[in-house]
């Protein structure tokens, strides 16, 4: 970077940095760093206020006509299109909105209902065969596209599972273990 800023002065800088092999952005970057000074973060962060922005009472003008009765539970696109039929003009669609997010009331306006929390059924088995759970999982096959369902039934006290039943969709020559005929079906207990 020195030897081409060095080069600079004497034609132009394309050459150089051509011959140096470095790109012309960055021989300008080098050359001049980008500086900001407090006064420019200052005037980025004050805000301006933009001389078209609603004044206090038009402010709350929407927002009286927000928390009418009439539009409590509507949202502001209802509550502009309403008053633009009856002839009134309080500003845009999206300025109803900016007015309601600038007062933290961007949330649903309607009346909702409060559904009661959903308490998890629980099973107790005091004694054998007062509660059986059952279950059905899927098992692949020996080949592609072949499925077995494993069928199982459980007694919750003794928590030991008294029967299992496995069927499978697969055309077979010859049986299973344990079976005789040449269905698909296999139960053990």
């Amino acid at each position: 970077m020195e030897l081409a800023t060095s080069l600079a002065p004497t034609g132009s800088i394309d050459p150089v940095c051509r011959a140096l092999g470095i790109p012309r952005a960055s021989f300008y970057r080098h050359v001049r760093p980008v500086t900001t000074t407090a006064e420019e973060l200052s005037s980025v962060e004050s805000g301006r206020v933009s001389p078209r922005a609603l004044g206090c009472d038009e402010r709350q003008a929407i927002l009286d006509v927000l928390h009418s009765p009439r539009f409590q539970d509507r949202s502001p696109t209802e509550a502009y299109a309403t008053l633009l039929d009856e002839g009134i003009y309080l500003g845009s669609e999206r300025t109803f909105y900016r007015v309601l997010v600038a007062e933290g009331e961007t949330t649903e306006r309607r009346n909702q209902l409060t559904h009661p929390t959903y308490h998890k059924p629980e099973l107790l088995a005091t004694r054998p065969n007062e509660v059986w759970s059952w279950d059905i999982t899927k098992l692949l096959g020996p080949t592609k596209w072949t499925y077995y369902c494993l069928y199982g039934a459980i007694r919750c006290f003794e928590r030991r599972s008294i029967s299992r039943m496995r069927r499978g969709w697969l055309p077979r020559t010859t049986p299973m273990r344990g079976e005789t005929d040449h269905s698909t079906t296999a139960c053990s207990t």
